[in-house]
């Protein structure tokens, strides 16, 4: 199995850390474990050991094709990232947990791409910033494990630091690697949420899930920008979430009308998958959208100020981006739209109050929309 990180979000804050103990609980405690994250509001909890093994060469020949594009940090502790136990000395166990996030929405998200005049945004950013609800709840969790079974030593991760989420994940039976890279379940798709907890408690593991991807190709055949090149093999610097959220740079011409309205992120291999069919909906009230997102016109993005995004993307993943980014990703949408003169002209009186950065996707904009005449 090949690894990507086509919809890994970077995250430098240091989640909960607790120095390892000495102190090792037994086997039995697992289910125990399990109980109390279920409590806890998680949806599935998986144990698993340290080792990698099946991972090293996958990763390191993914770095080798430099398939992770300007994440230059994806090719930093390369060794802490496939032996855990180099990350945090002493680690014997890695708890893993699943929160699901998608929420129910008015019309199905598939109508809203290619869209006239609406935006698209990857469903997981509609609401609040996921990393903030799942580092509370895991030092919640790493808390209540150590009330009920004794002290351990232990440190708290949501897709932070040098962490092959969703490895472990796979490993500790949450799912597994599906040929667009996401973790998938046979009962509950892949709208979901990964979170980690590195413990010197040695625990019973469990057993990996099969792989029930079969003959299916629907996610590389949906891929707008043929980021999967192989089964279990994504390009991401082909693919449209790296493109409008990693990649800081000017986006390459070539992947520019693939984008269509897609300003932030991209969910088609997850829309198209057979298997998000059994997707559970979320009742996290932090993960309902916010402003409106969900079904936001693209003007009405274009038109906020830098002050108006930093305001109403507090608290949102979104905001890391960055305001000339958020820009140069609507700008691009609108180069896609159907032909509206009044697009052509906004874009042109507004031409001098931008940055040079976000003037050379409009000049891009103007020229897509003026074909269209």
């Amino acid at each position: 199995m090949r690894y990507c990180t086509s919809r890994e979000k970077r995250c430098t804050r240091v989640c909960a850390n607790k120095p390892l103990s000495r102190h090792k609980n037994s086997l039995p405690t697992s289910n125990t474990i399990k109980q109390i994250g279920l409590d806890l509001g998680f949806q599935q909890i998986g144990i698993t050991d340290t080792r990698l093994d099946t991972q090293h060469a996958n990763y390191t020949q993914w770095i080798a094709r430099n398939y992770h594009g300007e994440m230059r940090y994806m090719a930093r502790n390369i060794d802490k990232r496939l032996h855990p136990a180099e990350l945090l000395p002493d680690t014997l166990s890695i708890i893993c947990v699943r929160l699901d996030y998608l929420v129910k929405e008015r019309r199905d998200p598939l109508q809203l791409l290619g869209h006239d005049n609406l935006a698209y945004l990857s469903r997981y950013a509609l609401g609040r910033d996921y990393h903030k609800l799942m580092r509370r709840r895991l030092q919640k969790f790493a808390d209540k494990i150590t009330d009920v079974c004794g002290n351990m030593g232990y440190r708290v991760f949501t897709d932070s630091a040098p962490v092959l989420e969703k490895a472990l994940a796979a490993k500790a039976g949450i799912g597994w690697q599906g040929k667009h890279s996401n973790l998938l379940h046979r009962e509950h798709g892949s709208w979901f949420f990964l979170g980690e907890i590195y413990t010197d408690m040695k625990l019973e593991v469990d057993a990996p899930l099969g792989n029930h991807c079969g003959r299916c190709r629907s996610c590389i055949d949906i891929c707008p920008t043929a980021a999967i090149v192989e089964p279990y093999l994504v390009d991401a610097r082909r693919c449209i979430s790296y493109l409008t959220i990693e990649h800081r740079s000017a986006i390459p011409a070539e992947f520019r009308a693939a984008i269509g309205n897609r300003i932030y992120g991209c969910d088609d291999c997850q829309l198209v998958c057979p298997w998000n069919r059994f997707a559970r909906y979320s009742d996290e009230a932090d993960f309902q959208p916010r402003h409106g997102l969900d079904r936001i016109s693209l003007m009405e993005c274009y038109r906020w100020s830098e002050s108006d995004f930093l305001k109403k993307m507090e608290g949102s993943a979104i905001r890391r981006i960055g305001y000339q980014c958020w820009m140069r990703n609507i700008v691009i949408a609108l180069g896609n739209a159907a032909y509206d003169p009044h697009i052509i002209e906004t874009l042109k009186n507004d031409y001098a109050r931008h940055s040079a950065f976000v003037q050379h996707h409009i000049d891009w904009a103007i020229q897509q929309q003026s074909k269209k005449k």
